[in-house]
């Protein structure tokens, strides 16, 4: 009995321009059950803000009890000026969809510069530099996930609440 060959589909693959990266992103968040992690050094204008990202954010939301969005971003006030759509989803569903901002220590590092997005059913994509527009992604990959996971939650724990995107309860 043979086996049949895996998923290329899944696996470990290099992701170049706009379109990929943007067609990756929503792969990765229609395989989310509930639980999500960014981190972005600054929000581009063009991530996070089609219509079906942001059907999928929302999605994963009202997930259920176990829902959790966390986002590390390095500039939420830039975010906020240039009224990202993201931004009103996090100021709508609060308690599901935190934003926290690095401490010092972790903007003088190299993760200063990357971004990642990772999902609960071992995806990721992650761009070395958030700038340019290649970097390596997969629909299921624990083993390269793992240290991107690891180092987000290190982050996570230091990260300071982005109180500046709450918003006002007038």
């Amino acid at each position: 009995m043979s086996t049949p060959p895996a998923s290329t589909d899944e696996g470990i693959r290099a992701v170049s321009g706009p379109e990929a990266i943007a067609a990756m992103r929503l792969a990765l968040l229609a395989a989310v059950r509930h639980k999500l992690a960014i981190h972005l050094p600054v929000l581009p204008a063009d991530a996070f803000s089609s219509p079906d990202e942001l059907a999928e954010l929302r999605r994963i939301a009202i997930s259920g009890r176990g829902a959790e969005i966390r986002i590390v971003l390095g500039d939420p006030a830039a975010a906020l000026r240039t009224g990202h759509r993201l931004i009103d989803l996090a100021q709508r569903m609060p308690s599901v969809l935190r934003i926290r901002t690095p401490v010092e220590e972790d903007t003088r590092s190299e993760t200063e510069t990357s971004s990642w997005l990772l999902n609960d059913t071992n995806g990721y994509l992650f761009l070395p530099d958030a700038d340019r527009s290649e970097g390596r992604a997969a629909l299921k990959d624990g083993p390269g996930q793992a240290p991107l996971l690891l180092q987000f939650e290190q982050i996570w724990q230091r990260a300071m609440p982005a109180t500046q995107l709450q918003g006002l309860a007038l």
